[in-house]
């Protein structure tokens, strides 16, 4: 049976969690979980299910039933929701706008909780990402990071992503929409800019892509050597 190794990285929107974490999930060989894609699947759903996302107990009843698979193949990611792959379509821009709505939201955002732990657990060796990984879903994970950058850096990721994606460019306005003030709302449910005890801090503002995969795999392997030693000891 293999050994037991969870890496948990949070962070805010554009600090470039997914793309590093798929690439140092691929390099380990491990599983990869994109916690963020489960509230954009369920923020689908509700919408799609005509949800009022005002209300609480609705969003949350929408989120119990969703039947949402998620893959943890870091290099080919599925999401499908029943019958319907929603891979592309979670990451449109009217997903973007509304999912702090689900996020923020109590008792959904308890059930997403819950089945990212079984996803967790039931893997073992893998890489998840994305609010409260390292505080509230795994806060036992042996290695727990906080990637960040500043405002302009993840303004200019994002942008960039989202343009790739669409083909089209995103006004500076629906920008700071989908990242700042998506960043303030989400924070009513979890502090993902500042580090908790025991949490190390990633800035990768003046990081290249490569430096920051680089920078987590070596964080990955210090705590890798520590406990090869402390099994020797």
């Amino acid at each position: 049976m293999k050994d037991r190794l969870i890496i948990a990285v949070d962070g805010p929107s554009g600090s470039g969690k997914s793309s590093v974490c798929r690439a140092a999930a691929t390099q380990l060989g491990a599983d990869y979980l994109d916690t963020g894609a489960m509230y954009r699947a369920a923020t689908w759903y509700c919408l799609d299910q005509q949800v009022d996302l005002d209300n609480e107990d609705a969003v949350a009843f929408a989120v119990e039933e969703l039947p949402l698979k998620i893959s943890t193949d870091p290099q080919h990611q599925v999401i499908t929701i029943g019958q319907t792959d929603v891979t592309e379509a979670i990451r449109e821009p009217r997903i973007s706008e509304a999912v702090s709505e689900v996020a923020t939201n109590r008792k959904a955002r308890q059930l997403l909780i819950n089945a990212q732990r079984r996803i967790i657990d039931e893997s073992g060796f893998i890489v998840a990402e994305g609010r409260d990984i390292t505080t509230v879903v795994a806060p036992d994970a042996q290695v727990r990071v906080l990637l960040t950058a500043s405002a302009e850096a993840r303004l200019r990721r994002r942008g960039l992503q989202l343009e790739s994606e669409s083909g089209a460019a995103q006004s500076a306005e629906a920008l700071q929409r989908q990242v700042l003030e998506r960043d303030k709302k989400d924070s009513a449910a979890s502090n993902f800019t500042e580090a908790a005890d025991g949490v190390a801090v990633l800035d990768s503002s003046d990081l290249s892509f490569q430096e920051t995969v680089d920078s987590l795999l070596s964080r990955i392997a210090a705590v890798q050597q520590s406990d090869t030693k402390q099994k020797a000891l």
